[in-house]
């Protein structure tokens, strides 16, 4: 999460605060909120750009890229060869050949990357909480939640959580790890290739640009292996159900312009979608159908006041979790209310750490039955609560423009 602690995973993340709607609120919130293991330091100011760019590279079939030629022209204006990307070219980071502007990111597939080594040992990036970075409060906050124990989701993770999986990425701090949820895609009905996660897992924000060689891999670690069986375990039982990479990812311009990698900047549009295709090429199945399901997303769930019950899913990766395992926890959630000009964000208490951000928030939708309301944005640095941006109009444009794009494909 973009909030959670400093360091998901062995490496941190940071998370700033901000004040509740009384001083004293304020000040207890200054100094809990820490910006998500996904937030890196080392990006440009000026990177940026609309929220509907993104990647729309993928592998031709036969060992090469297939890239847009707008795209290929790009690279070529930056000195980047498109011939040596996917042989290592993507690992140069110096900001004056980094793409930083949102249209001139790819993803090219790059079969073979994240192998289970680098599955199993990415990481979030270390971050410093700055209790300083968090104004105060003008909206609506209720009361921090006392903290809910996360627990292990059984074995498999396929038959409980089966739209739940493990986000991977590549910054200039290395490799990273959110989590995400696969949802139906209405153009596409039964045959999504659609995933939800946080904005700070595909985009680095106001710092920085889109992050590279993004892949989901659904119920990872299926078998709930320990740390030493993953150790030997092939690609195969790590990642059952394949590795999907995005050919496209868009995140809210909030977010771009906003977002931060200390403090909640940016947290309450802090979500992005992706869409994905199978690594090894075109298998006549979809994300969805290979899973066997996918989450509705509801962008007009019920208020708080009428939400019995949240439950947030994900894979925490900052101490003493290790990124390898799943956990959910579940909550009646509050309001937390970072800006008065922003929309008033979900809270419940959780111990889930960094790792854990961009998985999804279900609840029972308008029509009663489970949707995706949300997904984990920031948390303290203590580990006891999470909050999700409420997904309503700006979340519901992003996820149309996604899902429009593909449309009956």
């Amino acid at each position: 999460m973009r909030s959670i602690r400093p360091s998901f995973s062995t490496r941190g993340t940071r998370r700033g605060r901000r004040g509740t709607s009384s001083a004293a609120a304020a000040v207890a919130l200054v100094s809990a909120l820490a910006l998500t293991a996904t937030a890196c330091e080392d990006g440009d100011p000026e990177a940026g750009g609309d929220a509907s760019a993104s990647a729309s590279a993928v592998d031709d079939g036969n060992g090469g890229i297939r890239i847009p030629d707008h795209i290929k022209d790009k690279l070529k204006e930056h000195g980047i060869d498109v011939d040596d990307w996917k042989n290592g070219a993507w690992k140069d980071w110096n900001r004056d050949d980094w793409l930083r502007e949102a249209q001139d990111f790819v993803n090219p597939i790059i079969e073979g990357l994240w192998d289970p080594d680098r599955m199993r040992d990415a990481e979030e990036p270390d971050q410093e909480v700055d209790e300083n970075d968090i104004s105060g409060d003008q909206g609506v906050t209720d009361p921090e939640p006392a903290p809910v124990e996360a627990a292990a989701v059984p074995a498999k993770y396929h038959d409980n959580a089966a739209t739940a999986g493990k986000l991977l990425f590549d910054s200039p701090m290395g490799s990273m790890v959110c989590s995400a949820t696969v949802v139906k895609d209405p153009a596409n009905p039964g045959k999504s290739n659609m995933v939800w996660t946080a904005g700070h897992c595909v985009h680095a924000g106001k710092s920085g640009g889109w992050y590279r060689n993004i892949a989901f891999v659904p119920s990872y670690n299926d078998a709930d292996m320990s740390a030493e069986e993953l150790q030997k375990a092939t690609k195969e039982e790590i990642a059952p159900y394949g590795v999907w990479w995005g050919d496209w990812a868009q995140t809210s311009d909030q977010w771009i312009e906003q977002g931060g990698a200390t403090g909640g900047d940016g947290a309450s549009y802090d979500f992005a979608v992706i869409h994905v295709t199978p690594e090894k090429g075109s298998t006549g199945k979809s994300l969805e159908e290979t899973v066997g399901a996918a989450l509705p997303v509801d962008f007009d769930a019920p208020a708080v006041p009428e939400i019995e019950s949240m439950k947030a899913i994900g894979y925490p990766a900052a101490p003493p979790y290790d990124g390898q395992k799943l956990y959910e926890c579940r909550d009646k959630p509050g309001r937390l209310s970072i800006n008065a000009s922003d929309p008033t964000m979900y809270r419940i208490g959780c111990t889930m750490t960094g790792g854990s951000s961009g998985g999804g928030w279900v609840a029972a939708g308008s029509d009663g039955k489970p949707a995706l309301v949300s997904n984990t944005s920031i948390g303290p640095v203590t580990a006891g609560w999470l909050a999700g941006p409420r997904l309503g109009e700006e979340a519901k444009g992003v996820f149309d423009a996604v899902s429009g794009k593909f449309a009956d494909q």
